[in-house]
Order: C-alpha cells, then sequence, then structure tokens
C-alpha cells in the first residue's frame, strides 16, 4: 500500500468530508455514464464499497448488473475480474492454488481471480455450497491461505454478487450465515421509460466500459475507507440502531431478528452515507435510508409470516415506524 494511511482512531474533520464527497460524487457519474437511470443503486452501491463491505445483487438478467460491476472497477483504476459460478465449479477456482514448475523445481501459489480490487461473482448460488464458502471466507477476511502461507487480496477489495431467484433450476440457496456476510443486498430493477429509450437509441453510451472515467485510484479508495470508519456517531445514534435490532429481535413475525454483527454493518454504513450527504456525524436518517438495504436479507420471516405474503422489508418499515429516534438537542 502507497500513499499517507491515516489511522483509525484520526476522526475525519469537516474538510475531510468535504474532499470525499468530491471523491463519492465523481465515482458515481462516471459510473452512471455506463448504468443509466440508477443513480440510487449506484449510490448504495458506493457506500457498501467506501465501508469495505459486499453486495449481492439479486435481479432478473439483463438489467446491468455485469456492467455495474466493471463500471466501478473502471472508475477506480482497480483490477476488475470475473467468475460465472456454475455447478462443477471448484473452490481453487475461485481463490487459487499452489502449483509445481518441473522447470525450477519449485512450488508456487497460483492466484485466482479473487485477488482483484472489483469481482463480480455472477450467479453464484449456482456453485455448489463448498466453492460459495470459499468466496465468503475471502470476503470476511480479505485473505487467501494455501499450505500455511497467507496471501492478502488487493485493498480495496468489493465484491458485488448476483443471485438468481431461488425458484430457478439449478440453484443452491445462500444460507442465512452466509448472506450475512454481504453488507447490503440491491435490486436493480428495470429502467424507467425515459431512461429504458435513451438505452435503446443507437449510439448510447450505456453499457460502454470503455468509455467511464477513471476518477482516482484503488490506494485513495483505501486512504477514505480507513478514514471514514473513525466518523463521528453519538451514543443516542447508537443506542437507536441497537433498539432498531432489538426490535427485530422481538418481533413475532421473524424467527430471526438482526444479529450484533448487521448492526455493526449498519454502523459502518450510516457512517459512509452521512459523508455523502456532507456531514461528519450520523443522524437518524442515514439509519433509516439504509435500514433495509443492510438489514432485510439477514432477517428470517416466520413460516406464518411468509404463508401472509409479510416480507423482510414490510418488517422492517414497521419496526423503523415504532421505535423513536433520537431528537436533536437544543442549542
Amino acid at each position: 500500500m502507497t500513499g499517507t494511511a491515516l489511522e483509525p482512531a484520526q476522526v475525519p474533520t469537516q474538510a475531510d468530508v468535504s474532499r470525499f464527497r468530491l471523491l463519492h460524487d465523481g465515482i458515481v457519474n462516471a459510473v452512471g455514464e455506463a448504468l443509466q437511470g440508477k443513480r440510487g443503486v449506484i449510490e448504495q452501491a458506493a457506500v457498501a464499497l467506501f465501508a469495505g463491505g459486499h453486495v449481492l445483487l439479486e435481479d432478473v438478467p439483463g438489467t446491468g448488473k455485469t456492467t455495474l460491476a466493471r463500471a466501478f472497477s473502471a472508475a477506480i483504476g482497480g483490477i476488475s475480474r470475473r467468475i460465472q459460478f456454475t455447478p462443477d465449479l471448484l473452490p481453487a477456482d475461485v481463490t487459487g492454488t499452489s502449483v509445481f514448475d518441473p522447470a525450477t523445481g519449485q512450488i508456487s501459489f497460483r492466484p485466482g481471480p479473487v485477488f482483484a480490487n472489483v469481482l463480480l461473482a455472477d450467479e453464484i448460488n449456482r456453485a455448489a455450497a463448498k466453492t460459495q464458502s470459499a468466496l465468503l471466507e475471502v470476503m470476511a477476511e480479505h485473505t487467501v491461505t494455501t499450505d500455511g502461507v497467507a496471501q492478502r487480496v488487493p485493498d480495496p477489495f468489493l465484491v458485488i454478487a448476483t443471485q438468481n431467484p431461488v425458484d430457478m433450476d439449478g440453484t443452491y440457496r445462500l444460507p442465512e450465515a452466509q448472506l450475512d456476510r454481504f453488507l447490503m443486498r440491491l435490486r436493480i430493477g428495470y429502467p424507467d421509460l425515459e431512461h429504458e429509450v435513451a438505452v435503446l437509441r443507437p449510439g448510447s453510451a450505456a453499457g460502454r466500459i470503455g468509455d467511464v472515467r477513471q476518477v482516482t485510484d484503488p490506494d485513495a479508495v483505501a486512504e477514505q475507507i480507513r478514514l471514514l470508519s473513525a466518523l463521528h456517531v453519538a451514543d443516542p445514534i447508537l443506542n437507536y440502531i441497537r433498539a432498531v435490532g432489538a426490535a427485530t429481535r422481538a418481533d413475532g413475525r421473524l424467527r430471526l431478528g438482526a444479529s450484533t454483527r448487521a448492526l455493526r454493518a449498519l454502523v459502518g454504513a450510516a457512517q459512509v452515507r452521512a459523508a455523502t450527504q456532507g456531514r461528519h456525524f450520523v443522524i437518524p436518517s442515514d439509519v433509516q435510508q439504509l435500514a433495509v438495504p443492510v438489514l432485510a436479507h439477514r432477517l428470517v420471516l416466520s413460516r406464518e409470516a411468509q404463508l401472509d405474503g409479510v416480507t423482510a422489508d414490510d418488517v422492517l418499515a414497521d419496526v423503523l415506524a415504532r421505535v423513536e429516534a433520537p431528537q436533536p438537542t437544543p442549542a
């Protein structure tokens, strides 16, 4: 790693946040040139990038999932890789393996596609559980260990995984413990009328990754990740986040509420969102805007709730409505 890394204990100032916001907006605008009409999704994916997390995209084919991943890599000047998950994919095909060179008589490590800044894990639920676990371990640890030697993946490391609906043939459901490794679950969806017509128009720049501007470099992104991890979160906000988590655990419609790790993920995402809004402190609306993408995929509905057509998004909406947010202290 090059550059002047900031220690996590160094709290970012308003000037630091202003510089970050310019960088963030530049990346979002650059990615938006290739993925048009989806600024909200791009901004949420950028929050995941700067929070040091990963994104799970659940959507139908052809909505721009590959474009999103490749455009982010181009905008930050990073290494981009893609893995097409299939039932016969092996863990070594993801992480890499040690190989013997007969010419030198030496065994060396051959890196797999996880050694990238932005990795598109396409149709992750088409691979067997052992292969899924190999990727998810790297996502959590940022290292690959072979023959007792740990190999660190590049920094930053963002995985954008896509998942087919579980009712499609040949898919393997991701267990809750593995879903918990993703900071956010997002859906791109189809563009609205105006933007879809613009995409269809001959000569459109949509999907043209080669035209995406490089805004920064991976070292600068990694530095911002460390900086934003120390952004101020007041105790009333932490108590609010904890109260939201406790309310999910007590809700009878859920078999599994938000874990402590899920709430920590929400804190980290809220820190980044606050900075994208030009603030060096978190407020309740940061938490409320991110609660669904960060928490919903980690909740497990009861059988009765599923039969009633209730969704995790519905439960979170109810929880946020009844848990009182902290109010600003009068000056």
